[in-house]
Order: structure tokens, then C-alpha cells, then sequence
């Protein structure tokens, strides 16, 4: 299937009379947005499309329009730390302290992405299903693979034994030709057959980025477990950083603060991560962003009166 035709998507439904939640998801395109905006190695584009993928699966699972999540993996590998972010409409955004991370393959000749990471570490999840009492969920990693320590997180975090296959493959040309995962989680209740059937089925998913390239999610939904999937949402690649936030951020530091940077440096400059944006705001991007705040404090003031 060419690539050009492809769209991400992630796939939900239950298999196995109900007692199993299934999500296969393609995020080949995310891989290579965080590619081209980042300018990711192959190392650093697997180590970070993995983490993207995982947190988009969970993201598909927030319930309030205003939910969101972030996920920081802390590992001590070469990549330094992996920080992603996304929202219960899917707009997912991430970055990796070293985009060009490189060490040789490991033993089976694939990405050393247990290296990029690193094993020493933890993995957080901070979620927020809308009612502002975010969740905070810390758990070590057990590889450095992503994939095994997510599902260690599903099940010493919260308590959802999960089973996680997650895979990138990069081409020679640095491009993203395949990427996505699978998840099944057996539902409160399940039986001791369908604790079975997850333990043997998620085995055959350790290519999955392969069969992402050779195919589609729908395609592995349909050949491992047929029928159709029940819900289909397309995650993408989104900051939700602008000029605008970013003053509203300046203003708040108020402006002894922002008049000493301008003095140090001449501009105040701030670059997001996410999105690896640079916003430079001289002397007269700053004189009216002052001038625009007292007009609003002043307004506010009349209003209070």
C-alpha cells in the first residue's frame, strides 16, 4: 500500500465475548512529523515514536473533551529523556532530549532503542480526565524498550494488566516506512481463556511496525481477530503552542522580570520543544505586550469598581 495513501488511525473494540479491550493503532505519519520537525535519527525517531504511539493509545482513552496526558520516561540512555503530551481530541506532540542519538544495532542486528533510553529510570504518566485532580503515576522501567514498560505501568500503576507490542521502523532514507501498536487489556471479570488468548496473541506483534508497513490497522484488525473495530480516531501531530500563549506566558512574568532579560540579551526568546519553535520578541514586541497588559488590568479594574 503506498505511503501517501495511508492515514493514522487508531482502532478500539472488544474482542473475545466482550472480556477483552482491543486497540491496534498506525502512527506512521506521527513518526515522521516528529521526524521532520526534530531532525531525528533512526535511533531517536523509533525511541520517540514508540513513546508517541503508547501515549496516543492512552490518550483514545479519555473519557472528558478537556482530558489530557503527558508521559516523561526518564532512562539515563544516550537519548537523554522523552517528553510527550497529548489530549483527549488525539493532538499529540513530543521531543527527545537527543534527537540524533546514535549507538550500533544491538544483538538481534535491530535498534538499540533499550540504549537510547536507557534501563536505570522511571516512567510517568500524569492524566487529567477534565476535573483538574490530575492523576500522577510513577513506575521503573524494566527495558527500556517502551513497549515493556508501559505495560508494567498498566499493571503496577493502574492495576490494568495490559499486553503492549509497540514498533517504529525507519528506512535507509531516514523516513518512517511503518509504525504503530497493539493493546489488549482483558475487562474486570474476564475469564482464564481470554487471559490465554492475550498472552498468546500479543506474541505475534513484535513486527507490528512491519505490518503497518505492509498493510493498515484495519488490515491486522481484520487477519488477527476479525470483525470490525467498534470506534476509529485519527491521532495527529499538534502543539497547541502560538505567539499568542506565548505572550500571555511572557506577561505573567511581569515587567521588572521581562525589562531585566531585555537589558541582559536585547530580546526575550522561547523556544517550545514540542514543536521546535523559536518565538523572539524584541523591545518593541515587549513594550506592547506591557502596554497591552495595563490596558487590561485597567479595564479589569474598571470592571471590579
Amino acid at each position: 500500500m503506498a505511503q501517501a495513501n495511508k492515514q493514522d488511525v487508531i482502532l478500539r473494540g472488544l474482542v473475545c465475548g466482550g472480556e477483552v479491550s482491543l486497540a491496534v493503532a498506525e502512527t506512521t505519519q506521527l513518526v515522521n512529523d516528529a521526524i521532520r520537525i526534530h531532525g531525528l535519527s533512526a535511533l531517536s525517531a523509533a525511541a520517540l515514536g514508540r513513546t508517541l504511539t503508547a501515549a496516543a493509545y492512552m490518550c483514545s482513552s479519555l473519557k472528558a473533551e478537556r482530558g489530557a496526558l503527558s508521559v516523561t520516561v526518564k532512562g539515563g540512555g544516550v537519548g537523554g529523556n522523552i517528553c510527550v503530551s497529548g489530549d483527549a481530541a488525539l493532538h499529540m506532540r513530543g521531543y527527545i532530549d537527543e534527537p540524533q542519538a546514535f549507538l550500533p544495532p544491538n544483538a538481534r542486528g535491530k535498534l538499540d532503542v533499550g540504549g537510547c533510553v536507557g534501563h536505570e529510570g522511571t516512567l510517568t504518566v500524569v492524566r487529567d480526565d477534565g476535573d483538574d485532580r490530575p492523576f500522577v503515576g510513577t513506575t521503573p522501567l524494566v527495558s527500556g524498550e517502551i513497549g515493556e514498560d508501559f505495560a508494567a505501568y498498566f499493571a503496577q500503576s493502574e492495576q490494568l494488566p495490559t499486553a503492549v507490542a509497540v514498533g517504529v521502523k525507519i528506512g535507509k532514507d531516514g523516513t518512517c516506512l511503518g509504525a504503530g501498536g497493539v493493546f489488549m487489556q482483558p475487562m474486570p471479570g474476564a475469564g482464564e481463556e481470554s487471559f490465554r488468548f492475550v498472552d498468546e496473541t500479543i506474541g505475534k506483534f513484535a513486527n507490528v511496525s512491519s505490518l503497518m508497513e505492509e498493510g493498515s490497522a484495519a488490515s491486522v484488525w481484520a487477519a488477527y481477530f476479525g470483525g470490525e473495530a467498534m470506534t476509529a480516531r485519527r491521532p495527529v501531530y499538534k502543539c497547541n503552542c502560538s505567539r499568542h500563549y506565548i505572550e500571555g506566558l511572557l506577561a505573567a512574568l511581569g515587567e521588572g522580570e521581562l525589562r531585566s532579560i531585555l537589558a541582559e540579551r536585547g530580546k526575550v526568546e522561547v523556544h517550545c520543544h514540542y514543536c521546535n519553535t523559536d518565538y523572539v520578541f524584541g523591545p518593541q514586541d515587549v513594550e506592547a505586550l506591557l502596554l497591552a497588559r495595563k490596558g487590561e488590568e485597567g479595564a479589569q479594574r474598571g470592571t471590579d469598581e
